[in-house]
């Protein structure tokens, strides 16, 4: 399946609720949040007829997001049903940790090949700052067994930012010392609160990585579906990552789209431009015509996202709790 801009569209992440168990300073506002009421969650069912028409228009690499996924009652029953779609090559997991260890083993056996893991730091109280809870020694946990587990890939996503979290660097990249972890460093982009920080570069952390630890060569292999670039550090059995999405702009390779917790289908991260897909669930839509509509909407995806331009009316002004991750 190619969008308008003849980019081939093969992935698809799947927010499966608005609701977390952090409340994390980029993420999260102060105070309570208004989250959805169960009905307007999309169901299982939902999901899986619009995972089918995905299917059948080219995807084949699903994410689950959230919020946090695994707060979902019975979560791991969707992935064995996402599993068993025809067509359907690899479903992944975005998690924040604190609930895997317990999940670790049926997630495996459902059909999860892969899992990335958010940690922004290595310390106690730093987290608990961050976070608003303690459970650092919990991600820490699962992080470990997921290391030694059957999954393909693990992966640490961590968002840093200068006043936030730049002093946690080193000891993250850590974490791909000893074992195959492989750690991303993720630019933190311009979405609601995110518009706060001060972004670190790719370059700024990886002179900070080459002071610490020698010098990082570039990884040509795959590893994934997303846009990270990879580096290797000598000694290190993962590698490091950087998405860098405001930066170095990845758009003319953008292979994802995006369904929200509320069932609309957006067509770029940083844009309103999207199908109401539970509106047309919840109004009896066939499974042949729901394949049409969104094979058509994804011809419209935009060919590029607008952070660092003047604001526009089309520009998305929701906050990422409620986009998912």
């Amino acid at each position: 399946m190619e969008d308008g801009k003849h980019r081939s569209i093969d992935y698809l992440r799947i927010s499966v609720t608005d609701r977390c168990n952090l409340k994390c300073v980029y993420c999260m506002p102060e105070g309570d949040i208004s989250c959805l009421e169960k009905e307007e969650v999309l169901s299982f069912e939902e999901i899986i007829k619009v995972c089918k028409s995905a299917a059948k228009l080219g995807i084949k690499k699903i994410k689950l997001t959230g919020g946090e996924p695994l707060v979902r009652p019975d979560f791991v029953s969707l992935v064995r049903q996402i599993k068993a779609v025809e067509g359907i090559e690899e479903i992944t997991l975005t998690t924040n940790g604190l609930l895997l260890e317990k999940q670790l083993e049926d997630l495996i056996e459902a059909g999860i090949s892969q899992i990335n893991i958010s940690l922004d730091t290595l310390d106690p109280k730093h987290f608990k700052e961050i976070t608003k809870v303690d459970g650092l020694d919990k991600v820490l946990a699962a992080i470990h067994k997921a290391a030694h587990s059957d999954l393909k890939r693990v992966k640490v996503n961590a968002l840093v930012a200068k006043h936030l979290n730049e002093e946690a660097i080193c000891a993250l990249a850590q974490l791909a010392q000893h074992d195959a972890i492989h750690v991303r460093f993720i630019e933190l982009m311009p979405i609601g609160l995110g518009k706060q920080f001060e972004r670190i570069g790719k370059e700024e952390i990886i002179a900070i990585l080459e002071e610490k630890f020698g010098i990082l060569k570039p990884y040509k292999g795959k590893l994934g579906n997303g846009p990270a670039q990879y580096w290797e550090i000598e000694g290190f059995k993962g590698k490091i990552g950087f998405i860098s999405a405001v930066s170095e702009c990845f758009c003319d390779a953008c292979n994802r789209i995006r369904l929200t917790a509320d069932g609309f289908l957006k067509l770029c991260l940083h844009s309103k431009a999207g199908l109401d897909v539970k509106h047309l669930l919840r109004s009896g839509i066939s499974q042949e015509e729901l394949t049409r509509l969104i094979g058509e909407a994804i011809h419209y995806k935009p060919e590029k996202h607008h952070f660092g331009d003047a604001p526009r009316e089309e520009d998305e002004d929701k906050i990422m709790a409620q986009i998912g991750g």
